[in-house]
């Protein structure tokens, strides 16, 4: 009799054992099919690229795994070569945060302070009256002109060569700030270029290198290099493209300047750096806290990115603070040539999304966000749609009473080292300079006028008595730039 029991009790219990063993292989199965439902969708999403035309790569990050990978679309027309996850891509903007990282580094270490005067490092700086310190470039609060607003205007292409020891040359011969410094917001490549500057003085060593030594290493980021010298051969890196009359054509990038771009990695390499933000391997956790802080003006306000309808974007060092659907994401967004790169981190999901493009009309967000609604469709909340597209009024044409052929001259500016010439051609006043291609002005006052070279700009001609005697140009990161009319 003890025997039946017995077995019967072996009976119960491997019975028990198989429905175990039947209950997990149904859950696997379900998340397999599920996996499965997400690369489909996810291959739908991309399904624009092919091996005839660039791509993206995309690394989805869970709690510090990897849980999806996979490249689109060709690295390189010219040979056919396919985008992978180990596809090497320069992720302009994004390179950002690692640059404020190293600063926070030195820092930890006492070799800096945040409130460092600039000057200690570049005693050529003009001096602007309001110190400018370390904590001011690294929230754009400096005011200095954007590097890359100015060699527009100086008459400089996008495919140009353009070194760090140009840029700051250039920067030292500036008058003027865009703002007073630590009152107000204004994105500066050029802040960048000098935190990396910074950190190759204190360091010793080139910003190249002890960003590899302190950062890409200890990661285990073996892919990842801030390229100091364009002539450096990458392997596995892709080429930019951007597509004119219908078909892909290749765009340079001649940049030797590290530290506001300049980055080149893989969306693999990127999913160890977003792991180190919840399970730090550099730094420690009061670091990251304090790194990923929202970034303040002089008055203690914070730094405002962007507000629309009532959502606002904040800035903190190299990333951005902002909600999707409840969810509170931290996130850039680069672009140099025809790359194009997005790091999104969800903090508190311990997720995030890379995807890295040499398409310059790869959308970003609206790729990106689809698949944030993949995998966090749970946790999302609903929200109205609040139209952001008012119904402009229409206004009258404006009339003026200028003389076009007043404006008529040979203009110099001492910040630049450049010249433009104006003239009334066909009865249209046109801007010209030796380098670019002319530049058609169009008039929106009695003495102010617009115009796109490289960028929108806006500018005013000034007078002396009733005699035109310069002009002052703006456009996005560079303000009230001076020429003064030569005789």
């Amino acid at each position: 009799m003890k025997g039946v029991v017995k077995f019967y009790k072996m009976i119960i219990n491997l019975s028990k054992y198989v429905v175990r063993i039947a209950t997990l292989l149904v859950i696997a199965i379900g998340s397999a099919g599920q996996s499965n439902d997400i690369e489909r969708k996810i291959d739908s999403l991309f399904s624009n690229y092919t091996m005839s035309t660039p791509g993206v790569a995309i690394a989805v990050i869970k709690d510090g795994n990897v849980v999806f990978k996979k490249g689109y679309g060709s690295a390189n027309l010219e040979y056919d070569i396919p985008i992978t996850s180990q596809t090497v891509f320069n992720i302009a903007s994004v390179s950002k945060q690692f640059t404020a990282f190293s600063i926070y580094l030195l820092e930890k270490e006492g070799k800096l302070t945040f409130e460092d005067d600039i000057t200690k490092y570049f005693p050529d700086l003009p001096a602007y009256g309001k110190p400018i310190r370390i904590k001011h470039l690294l929230a754009h609060t400096s005011g200095l002109r954007d590097q890359a607003a100015l060699l527009a205007l100086a008459g400089w292409h996008w495919e140009d060569i353009g070194t760090t020891e140009q840029i700051l040359k250039l920067v030292t011969k500036q008058k003027e700030l865009n703002f007073e410094t630590g009152t107000a917001y204004g994105y500066s490549n050029t802040g960048y270029t000098l935190l990396a500057e910074i950190v190759s003085q204190v360091s010793g060593q080139s910003f190249s290198e002890f960003t590899r030594k302190n950062i890409f290493d200890p990661l285990g980021m073996a892919n990842t290099q801030f390229i100091d010298d364009y002539h450096t051969v990458i392997k596995n890196s892709a080429y930019s493209y951007e597509k004119k009359d219908g078909k892909y054509v290749k765009v340079e990038l001649s940049y030797s300047n590290a530290g506001p771009s300049g980055l080149m990695t893989t969306v693999e390499d990127l999913a160890k750096w977003t792991a180190n933000f919840h399970t730090p391997k550099i730094g420690d956790a009061k670091l990251i806290s304090e790194f990923n802080k929202v970034s303040l003006l002089d008055n203690d306000k914070p730094v405002v990115w962007s507000a629309n309808n009532g959502d606002t974007t904040f800035h903190a060092k190299g990333q951005l603070h902002w909600k999707y659907k409840g969810l509170s994401a931290v996130s850039h967004g680069g672009h140099t040539a025809g790359f194009r790169a997005v790091l999104t981190r969800f903090p508190e999901n311990n997720f995030a999304i890379t995807t890295l493009s040499n398409d310059e009309h790869y959308q970003m967000l609206g790729k990106v966000l689809p698949i944030v609604e993949l995998y966090l469709k749970d946790q999302l909340r609903t929200t109205p749609n609040i139209s952001n597209n008012p119904i402009p009024e229409k206004k009258d044409t404006p009339k003026f009473t200028s003389d076009l052929r007043e404006f008529q001259g040979t203009y110099y500016s001492e910040e630049l080292s450049t010249t433009y010439i104006v003239k009334v051609k066909d009865g249209k006043l046109i801007m010209t300079h030796y380098r670019l291609s002319d530049t058609p002005l169009t008039q929106i006052g009695e003495n102010k006028f617009s115009g796109i070279n490289s960028f929108g700009f806006e500018m005013e001609f000034m007078r002396s008595g009733k005699k035109v005697a310069g002009f002052k140009i703006s456009n996005f990161g560079a303000k009230n730039v001076k020429f003064q009319k030569k005789e």
